[in-house]
């Protein structure tokens, strides 16, 4: 990837704007509701702590993390968990938070498992959406922007676990 050229698709500032406008968005729907936003390690850490600063109602946070892509370019289609949710979230509304559905698999998995433990709600929050790839029907609630299929990496996604760093969104041409 050294020698190829990066093509910025979403800049720090359209991630930062974006981020405020959801961050309200979220604090109107979950006005008065017991909130719990469940972020998925590692690809979402930047973009979780990023929207839950722009969230105005009191909420819990934690973390689990599950693994489908290894060091691959593309989900190998089976959800292994990780690390799972480390607090009982019965009676909360929890929100799941990703860096990007592309086959849906990985959220539809961790939806089914959190509604599983009894939360009362359950809706996704998605950095980035690629509906082209979708291969189980499911929509996020909340998402910041649409992509065409292409492998992306910057602002928490990776690529051999490197680029999570870049505060913009990119690909190689």
């Amino acid at each position: 990837m050294e020698n190829k050229k990066e093509n910025i698709l979403i800049t720090k500032e359209q991630i930062e704007k974006r981020i405020v406008e959801l961050g309200a968005e979220i604090s109107r729907d979950y006005q008065g509701k017991k909130l719990y936003v469940l972020s998925l390690l590692r690809g979402s850490f930047i973009y979780t702590a990023d929207l839950v600063r722009q969230i105005s109602v009191p909420t819990k946070i934690g973390f689990m993390t599950t693994s489908s892509y290894g060091h691959d370019e593309v989900s190998s289609g089976v959800v292994k968990i990780v690390n799972d949710i480390p607090d009982d979230i019965e009676g909360y509304d929890v929100l799941v938070v990703d860096d990007i559905v592309d086959t849906g698999i990985t959220m539809k998995f961790v939806i089914d498992h959190v509604a599983s433990l009894g939360a009362k709600s359950v809706k996704s929050c998605v950095l980035l959406d690629k509906p082209e790839r979708r291969k189980v029907d499911i929509k996020p609630d909340y998402c910041c922007f649409e992509i065409p299929d292409i492998f992306v990496v910057g602002y928490g996604l990776n690529y051999g676990d490197y680029y999570r760093n870049i505060p913009y969104v990119f690909n190689w041409e």
